[in-house]
């Protein structure tokens, strides 16, 4: 009798797709996960790109009068729009760079760590007429899902932010 239910017990098939959900479930999970953080950063990345582009278009044709740091960034937020703590998260670097002798920004993007203590802006300044200037905005985000998927394998600084950052060139008008 117990070799009998035993056997029977094995041989039922019902419930066998559980099995199945419940090795699946996890993986499909982090793949959808993972896809809604590619898609936040990526429409992060071009807001940041936007909102560049259009500042320096307003710099090139002189509507950005005596441009500080802070003109440029609140200027960069304004148009960006969907950036999260922009203002307090956006720093930038500009500088003249000799078209003949011409010399990179520095590898790494000179961001704001909000784990550090404050540090001044690496380079901000305003070149003359006709000059050649790059300009490299750099804002860290939150990811989304901080904890799985892509969130987790993304570097991150000590606060668990993620920097996103964007570079441009332009010349000033005269």
């Amino acid at each position: 009798m117990i070799k009998t239910r035993l056997t029977r017990w094995l041989r039922d098939e019902e419930g066998a797709m559980i099995a199945d959900f419940a090795v699946m479930f996890p993986v499909f999970l982090m793949f959808m996960l993972s896809s809604v953080e590619m898609g936040m950063m990526t429409f992060r990345q071009t807001m940041l790109e936007r909102g560049l582009d259009m500042t320096v278009r307003d710099l090139r044709l002189g509507f950005i009068e005596d441009p500080t740091h802070l003109k440029v960034k609140n200027q960069i937020c304004t148009y960006a729009g969907f950036l999260p703590n922009c203002a307090e998260s956006l720093r930038l670097e500009m500088q003249p760079v000799d078209p003949r002798d011409y010399t990179e920004l520095p590898q790494s993007a000179d961001c704001i760590d909000k784990s550090q203590d404050i540090s001044p802006v690496r380079a901000f300044v305003n070149g003359g007429g006709n000059e050649l200037m790059v300009m490299r905005a750099c804002i860290k985000i939150a990811p989304v899902f901080p904890t799985v998927g892509l969130g987790n394998q993304v570097a991150k600084d000590g606060n668990g932010d993620v920097a996103l950052f964007s570079t441009t060139a332009f010349v000033n008008e005269p």
